[in-house]
């Protein structure tokens, strides 16, 4: 532009007799074209100023490019290490999924199993607490019939105390003569050696010993429910045969049976109660290698029981 108006200006000067017209119509190109050189100037600062800043976006721009470069290749390896990771992961869980599948199905059945087990055990159980209760109250059932069975062995206990009581009390003259009588397991024995009752060899009974008999009848007779048992004992000498003795255990017997049809003249004493057995010498009370032995062995031996129909009762339900 610089060189063009140079020229213009120089050609004018050269020309400088020109008409007016020309002249103006010249300075006002000149001035059309200083005009123009100002605005392009000003255009040429701007474009310029545009380049440069331009040219720092450009270099933003590509630093991000760099940047976004690095980021994507750092990425595109977290992805394939990610995808490996997840290839492996993959793997795992398909292997553990198999695995998985076989332990439940397994811990499944050992499941059904404990349950069939604590199903059955608890039915043993209800079963057992059944037999318990029912065993409960058989123990109340049993423990009333104890109960009753105490209550029945102390009132016998106390009968035959009282039975005891009176036999001695009635065969008082007949203390240390031979005539002994003791309670013990129940029952009260009465024991009279053979010189208060017979002669050597006979079983006829003698005076003092029907007397004794007859006494102790009069208190069985005032106790009908005592059982009675007659038991004749001998020493261990053997009896010679005769026509009427065979032996001692034949003598025993016929002397229980004497004491027996003594107590019968009482008709307060049933005869059902009444029982003679001969133990002949089997049942020493005594050493048989003494005189005084061989006497407290020969003996009668009046035993007396106490009914136990209600015990029995008891035992039997």
């Amino acid at each position: 532009m610089k060189n063009k108006l140079t020229i213009i200006l120089l050609t004018v000067f050269l020309t400088s007799c020109v008409s007016p017209k020309v002249y103006k119509d010249l300075e006002s190109k000149y001035a059309s074209l200083k005009r123009e050189n100002k605005d392009l100037k000003a255009q040429n600062q701007d474009l310029l100023k545009n380049k440069t800043s331009a040219v720092n976006d450009l270099a933003a721009l590509q630093a991000n490019y760099d940047k976004a470069i690095t980021r994507r290749d750092q990425l595109e390896t977290d992805y394939i290490a990610t995808k490996s990771k997840h290839a492996n992961l993959k793997t795992s869980y398909d292997a553990l999924d198999s695995n998985s599948s076989s332990v439940i199905a397994a811990n499944s059945q050992k499941n059904r199993e404990l349950l069939a087990k604590l199903e059955a055990k608890e039915q043993a159980l209800a079963a057992e607490n059944k037999r318990l209760e029912q065993l409960k109250k058989e123990l109340e059932v049993g423990a009333q019939r104890v109960a009753d069975l105490e209550n029945i062995i102390a009132a016998k206990e106390a009968e035959m105390t009282a039975l005891k009581n009176a036999i001695s009390s009635a065969l008082t003259d007949f203390e240390g003569k031979g005539l002994t009588v003791e309670q013990r397991d129940g029952k009260v024995y009465v024991s009279m050696e053979n010189k208060l009752l017979f002669q050597s060899g006979s079983w006829a009974v003698g005076d003092q010993g029907r007397k004794a008999v007859k006494q102790l009848g009069s208190v069985l007779g005032d106790n009908p429910e005592i059982s009675v048992l007659i038991e004749g004992h001998t020493d261990n000498a053997p009896y010679p045969p005769n026509g009427n003795i065979k032996n001692n255990w034949d003598l025993s017997t016929k002397r229980a049976t004497a004491i027996v049809s003594i107590l019968q003249e009482n008709s307060n004493i049933k005869a059902d109660n009444l029982t003679a057995a001969g133990r002949g010498e089997h049942l020493p009370i005594a050493s048989n290698t003494t005189a005084d032995g061989k006497a407290k062995n020969r003996r009668i031996e009046v035993i007396l029981t106490p009914k136990l129909d209600k015990i029995s009762g008891l035992l039997n339900n």
